[in-house]
């Protein structure tokens, strides 16, 4: 807020409308002003504004310097002006943060796809073992979705990086036809886009940052969600990095906590609530509202926070992930083979047709389920299977790598994504 009242009264010098001298002396006193935060927010409760305590405050220790200077603090601005930049301002600096940590993020999860992208686990849909995929495929699946969150949330921050300033009631009246003069140096000198337009009462730029930053937040918490099911000591594919401290129970010494893991998901839980509220803040009225935009300081806050939290801690997590592959394997041989069933089916139906091929596998999987056998074992002792398929391409067909179809070429695709929005972002 204080930048913005030294920046203000310098666009007023360069528009004529300040003395230079008087600017100066101005600027230099807010970029020195300090301010007692709990007095501020106990005035702000009775004002309605924290920029009306904050202007008096400032006005109080520029006529400690110059009386002159002081006549000129916050000339024609309005409270909201000085509001919806400070919060702009502070959106950046969050913003370019969350942008670092979602690179780290990203970073950690392209090495995990690189590593790993040979690497065999069940590949779960509905919680339930489906067929192989590789573990490196997976984390490019990761991957993918945080490139592209990560890419809208960098739009709608550079969007939403926007001078407010229309005085009274928008127009800025008080300057007279000076006022573009006077916005234009006020954009430039706080590194903000001058919009067409001032937007008291258009939210919709705060509402897309908070909306991209709850999709961020939910790309990390996406990860969070498989990383805590694979540290199930009943499946024990994956696990957080272990630390002195970490993921402890106050009760049981052996628990090991998916702590960072819950860190994420607790932040993807509040956000669709606040970016819901600041959907209902987009209709105040008329040219000033009364209580939508006062509350998206706060949500904002929180929303930022959110997604700052779950990509450091997912960022923690993906860079010091321990991966089991033995116990991917003991897994995938748990399932006795049924795992293989759509590459039996698939290669019985080039003789007997996709219809009998698929009545046929699901004979021999419930067979192998009543009798407890691999599906293997019961195909290879079923005549039809064995007039079809040979016994040697048969064995072929409970390999881990025969479901991975195009999956390297996709983990390929969704690193280069990965590449190319790491590219744009810096």
């Amino acid at each position: 807020m204080a930048r913005f009242e030294a920046a203000l009264a310098r666009a007023c010098a360069e528009a004529g409308i300040v003395p230079r001298g008087d600017a100066e002396v101005l600027a230099s006193a807010c970029e020195r002003a300090h301010f007692e935060a709990a007095q501020l927010a106990r005035e702000a409760r009775e004002a309605g504004t924290l920029a009306i305590p904050f202007v008096k405050s400032l006005t109080r220790q520029v006529a400690a310097v110059s009386e002159q200077a002081s006549r000129h603090v916050h000339l024609g601005a309005t409270s909201q002006d000085v509001m919806d930049t400070a919060l702009v301002l502070c959106l950046r600096e969050a913003a370019a943060h969350i942008a670092g940590l979602a690179r780290r993020l990203g970073d950690a999860l392209a090495a995990l796809a690189e590593r790993y992208r040979d690497t065999p686990l069940a590949g779960r849909t509905l919680l339930q073992p489906a067929l192989p995929v590789p573990f490196g495929w997976k984390a490019a699946g990761w991957l993918s979705m945080l490139a592209r969150s990560q890419a809208h949330f960098r739009a709608a921050a550079a969007e939403n990086a926007v001078l407010q300033f229309g005085g009274a009631a928008g127009t800025l009246s008080a300057y007279g036809t000076e006022g573009h003069r006077v916005a234009s140096a006020l954009a430039a000198a706080l590194g903000l886009q001058l919009p067409p337009i001032s937007w008291h009462s258009a939210r919709d730029r705060l509402a897309r940052l908070g909306a991209a930053s709850a999709v961020l937040t939910g790309a990390a918490a996406r990860i969070a969600r498989d990383v805590s099911l694979l540290m199930q000591p009943e499946i024990g594919e994956a696990a957080e990095p272990s630390a002195p401290g970490r993921g402890g129970s106050s009760s049981l010494p052996h628990k090991r906590n998916p702590a960072a893991c819950l860190l994420a998901l607790e932040a993807a839980q509040r956000s669709p609530g606040l970016v819901a509220t600041l959907l209902s803040q987009l209709t105040p009225e008329h040219e000033r509202g009364l209580g939508q935009w006062q509350a998206q300081w706060f949500t904002l806050r929180e929303l930022l926070g959110a997604s700052a939290s779950a990509l450091a801690s997912m960022a923690q997590v993906a860079e010091g992930l321990q991966v089991f592959p033995e116990a991917m394997q003991v897994n995938l041989e748990r399932t006795r083979g049924l795992v293989y069933s759509e590459a039996v089916s698939l290669r019985l139906s080039r003789e007997i047709g996709k219809q009998a091929a698929h009545a046929l596998t699901e004979k021999l999987c419930a067979e192998a389920l009543r009798r407890a056998a691999s599906l293997e074992e019961v195909a290879r002792s079923d005549p039809e299977v064995a007039r079809i398929v040979p016994p040697r391409e048969l064995a072929e067909l409970f390999r881990p790598q025969v479901a991975f179809g195009t999956a390297s070429t996709m983990t390929d695709a969704a690193l280069a994504e990965w590449r190319a929005a790491r590219d744009a972002a810096t």
